[in-house]
């Protein structure tokens, strides 16, 4: 990735992709949107809403929802990145450092990784928005609704 000011360029449409959704996640409490739009030299360009209209120019219609399109092809290109995103780059190394019989158990007795998930953030007292609301509160956010 390369920085150019207020864009992020990548050479790779998936890498601006990763970038994009990771960026509207993070920034999602801020309510600031980004994008993907056409690079300065043939290549890929993440940047804020406010600077794609700035630049007047529309952010292109390819990024997905979210993840749960995801294919093994997908997660091989990932996995191989020789620079991946930070945020995929730490969630697949928990996996890979995770002892394999550990994983083989959960596939096996279908463990349900979401709730073990939202039990533990539930557990640390925040928001879907990690903003603090207590205890008793979180509890109720993450598992009395889901």
């Amino acid at each position: 990735m390369e920085k150019d000011n207020y864009l992020d360029i990548f050479e790779k449409q998936e890498k601006a992709i990763h970038h994009c959704l990771w960026l509207n996640f993070k920034y999602r409490i801020a309510k600031i949107t980004f994008g993907v739009i056409h690079g300065p030299d043939n290549n890929w360009a993440v940047c804020e809403e406010a600077t794609a209209q700035e630049l007047e120019m529309d952010f292109l219609d390819i990024l997905p929802k979210d993840y749960s399109k995801m294919n093994y092809d997908d997660i091989r290109h990932i996995r191989m990145d020789r620079e991946p995103s930070p945020h995929l780059e730490e969630l697949v190394g928990h996996f890979s450092t995770m002892d394999g019989e550990i994983l083989r158990f959960i596939l096996h007795s279908k463990i349900p990784i979401e709730k073990l998930i939202q039990f533990e953030l539930a557990g640390r007292g925040f928001d879907k928005n990690h903003r603090w609301v207590g205890f008793s509160k979180s509890f109720e956010i993450w598992l009395e609704n889901n």
